[in-house]
Parts: structure tokens; C-alpha cells; sequence
């Protein structure tokens, strides 16, 4: 039996390779179908892993207000939360203003401390470097909401920021970009054109797969308004007392706001309800792209399918001759079978690396998690592609009688 496998083996590569062209189109779609559902699926489960791992820093005692009614949407434009992962500002446009960060900051009983948070891309430039980066704009409060030290120098003070100076303070990375090994506290360098002194350098938090988030500027939320002409305050990060008072707060932070805001003109989330959103949307777009990409790997099949009923048809006469001289059904069906197994495994092989190189490379610039699971799924669907796909030509080869077969022209 072992070399009976061997031999079918032997004619399919032979068939197959005898329509190069036409194997290789009929292999695309098998192709596009296995790399796409793997770099999709990896770009969806980095994203969540990713994001988690950002939420937690934040801590147990975190609130955030975004704008808008938070309901499960879709992270739109960069967000109100570290490295613009969480949805936010493109959710729906602000309203908040200094107004609403002082009645919090006066109000509740529970609120340990409350900062308005705004992000932008800038450009820094220093003795001719030039670094394009996120500009956040915080309270003198971030390092302790984000539970983050300072390795340099200090954080901006309160008075710094009522007052709005031009003072910056450099996350890790960011800080290595423009000044190497250099001290770069009290150094004068620019962020889009405008002067700013540097107080401090921030501990480094890592990075993840690509998004780095110490490659970070942090300028008073004060001085980020009118650097970058905002009327409207992104977000506010509140800190509760301890993670058992976050219920209480979240009740205050709603009655301070309801006073000046609609109902659906905010929302406030604790991490772990941000968490819940953003897993869910994550969850439902891996399942999306996934299934977008599965499209293309049925397209794939049918286009096998159909190469299969074609060569079956053209290779009438080699069937019936084969029949004639004693090949049963069963080895013509595993023939045609093994033929098609072939082109969709190829094809998902093929993919497999695609993909998995795609994932590679993509690395570099955004998080991904190559899950091994993806990659097993997408070599046995390719298989089952094959079979599924290769069992209605295979079929009506094995039944063809020696007869018609050998009349045929």
C-alpha cells in the first residue's frame, strides 16, 4: 500500500505540474485565504494582549470620562488612553473642559485626584534630530495615577501647569531618540516648532510588540491645549481612593458631570468595565476579520473544485485506460483526492508562511501575538479545503466506466 501512496503521489505532482500556471492560480485563493486569516487573527489577539497590558498599569483605582455614550463601538481615532489603544476621542467629540476637571477636582469626597488628558502627534527636534512622536498632555498628577517615577529630574509641578509653561517631561525612549546618553534635564529642545524646557525623564514601562510607551512627551494639559489649539479637554483620569471606593466615585464623578453635561455626552469607566468594552470589540473584530478572510479561503476551494472537474474531464482517456488495466474507484477517487489535497495544502503552507512572515514583520510596528492555534487551524482548513472540495471531481472520475472513458475524445 505504501508504495501504491507513493505512486499516486508521483502522477498528482506530475499532473499537477504539467499546468504550472493553472495549479499556481488555483493555489492563490488557498494562498490569500490562509496568510490573511493568520495576520488577521494575530493582529486581533496582539491588540488584546497588548491593551490588557497597558489597562493594568493603570491600576484598580482608575477612572476614566470619555466623551460620548460608551456603548460597545469600535475604537474609533486615536483614543483617550495610553497610546490612543483605548477608544476615545473618536468616539464622539468632546465637550469637557477646565470647568468640568475643576468641579471634579472640588466635588467628590471619594476622588483622590483628577487630571484632563490629551494626545497628539508632535515633532521634537534637538541640535538637529528630529523625532516624531505622541504629545500628551497631563496633570501634574500622571505620575501617580499612572503609578510611574521619574529616573531624571521631576514631573512638572501644579503651579507649572495652572500657569501653562513650556516644560516637558520625556518618556524613556523618547528621551533616548533625541539625546542618547545625554542628560537631557534642563535642556531646551522644540515640539512642533515651539520652545520647551525638560524637567524630567520618566522610568521606562516597556515596550510591546512595536508600540512603545515610552516613546511618549508629557506637557501640561494647559500648555498641549493651546500648542495644539483644542478647545475641548480628551479625557479625564480620575483616582479613587482605593479600589473598593471606585463605585462611589464613579456615582460622584456622574453627579458632577450630569450637572453640566447630558447623560449622553459621557461616560465613566473603570478599568475593568474598559477592559470588558475593549475585549468585546476586539473579540468581534478577530471573529470579523477571521471570517472575511474564511471567505477567501472558500473562494479558494470552489476555484479547486473547479480545476479539479475540469482536469477530470480533460483526462477521460488516462482514467479509462488506468480502469482497463485494473485501477479500482477507490484509487482513482484517492487519486483525484490526493491531487487536490495537494494544491490546497501547498496553498496553505504557502500561506502559512506568508502569514506567519507577514506577522514577523508587521512586529515591528504593531503589537501582534502569533498564536500557534491560528497557524494549526489554518493548515487543517486547507486540508479539509482539499477533501471537501476534491470529493465531487474525485467521485465522478472514480465512476466513470472504462468504456465511456476510452470513447471519449
Amino acid at each position: 500500500a505504501m508504495e501504491e501512496l507513493s505512486e499516486i503521489v508521483k502522477i498528482a505532482l506530475t499532473a499537477l505540474r504539467a499546468n504550472k500556471m493553472r495549479s499556481s492560480l488555483t493555489m492563490l485563493g488557498v494562498v490569500i485565504g490562509v496568510s490573511s486569516v493568520i495576520l488577521l487573527v494575530s493582529i486581533g489577539a496582539g491588540l488584546k494582549t497588548y491593551i490588557t497590558s497597558q489597562l493594568e498599569g493603570l491600576g484598580a483605582n482608575t477612572l476614566f470620562v470619555f466623551p460620548g455614550e460608551f456603548e460597545i463601538a469600535p475604537a474609533g481615532g486615536g483614543g483617550g488612553g495610553p497610546s490612543g489603544a483605548m477608544p476615545g476621542a473618536g468616539i464622539a467629540a468632546s465637550k469637557f473642559t477646565f470647568n468640568h476637571l475643576n468641579d471634579l477636582k472640588r466635588g467628590g469626597q471619594t476622588i483622590k485626584a483628577v487630571m484632563g488628558y490629551t494626545e497628539n502627534n508632535g515633532t521634537m527636534r534637538y541640535k538637529g534630530k528630529t523625532h516624531i512622536t505622541q504629545v500628551s498632555g497631563t496633570g501634574p498628577e500622571y505620575p501617580e495615577i499612572r503609578n510611574q517615577k521619574t529616573v531624571l529630574g521631576s514631573f512638572f509641578t501644579a503651579s507649572q501647569y495652572n500657569s501653562a509653561k513650556k516644560v516637558a517631561v520625556l518618556g524613556k525612549s523618547a528621551a533616548e531618540e533625541l539625546f542618547g546618553e545625554e542628560n537631557p534635564v534642563g535642556k531646551t529642545f522644540t515640539i512642533s516648532d515651539q520652545h520647551y524646557t525638560i524637567l524630567g525623564v520618566l522610568e521606562a514601562k516597556g515596550a510591546f510588540g512595536g508600540i512603545d510607551v515610552d516613546d511618549i512627551v508629557f506637557i501640561p494639559t494647559t500648555t498641549a491645549m493651546r500648542q495644539f489649539d483644542m478647545e475641548h479637554i480628551q479625557s479625564f483620569w480620575v483616582q479613587s481612593q482605593s479600589p473598593q471606593t471606585i463605585p462611589q466615585t464613579k456615582e460622584e464623578v456622574e453627579n458632577i458631570l450630569s450637572k453640566t453635561l447630558k447623560k449622553d455626552e459621557f461616560s465613566v469607566l473603570d478599568t475593568k468595565s474598559l477592559l470588558g468594552v475593549i475585549s468585546n470589540v476586539l473579540g468581534v473584530l478577530t471573529i470579523a476579520l477571521g471570517g472575511i478572510a474564511a471567505i477567501s479561503l472558500v473562494v479558494g476551494g470552489i476555484g479547486i473544485a473547479n480545476i479539479m472537474l475540469v482536469s477530470v474531464t480533460e483526462r477521460t482517456r488516462e482514467i479509462g485506460l488506468r480502469k482497463a488495466v485494473g485501477a479500482t474507484p477507490r484509487i482513482i477517487l484517492i487519486q483525484f483526492l490526493t491531487e487536490a489535497v495537494i494544491l490546497s495544502v501547498s496553498g496553505g503552507l504557502i500561506g502559512i508562511l506568508i502569514g506567519g512572515g507577514g506577522s514577523l514583520l508587521a512586529k515591528q510596528f504593531i503589537p501582534i501575538t502569533i498564536t500557534a492555534w491560528a497557524i494549526l487551524i489554518a493548515f487543517w482548513v486547507s486540508v479539509a479545503i482539499g477533501v471537501v472540495f476534491g470529493i465531487a471531481p474525485a467521485l465522478r472520475a472514480a465512476r466513470l466506466t472504462p468504456v465511456d472513458a476510452l470513447r471519449y475524445e
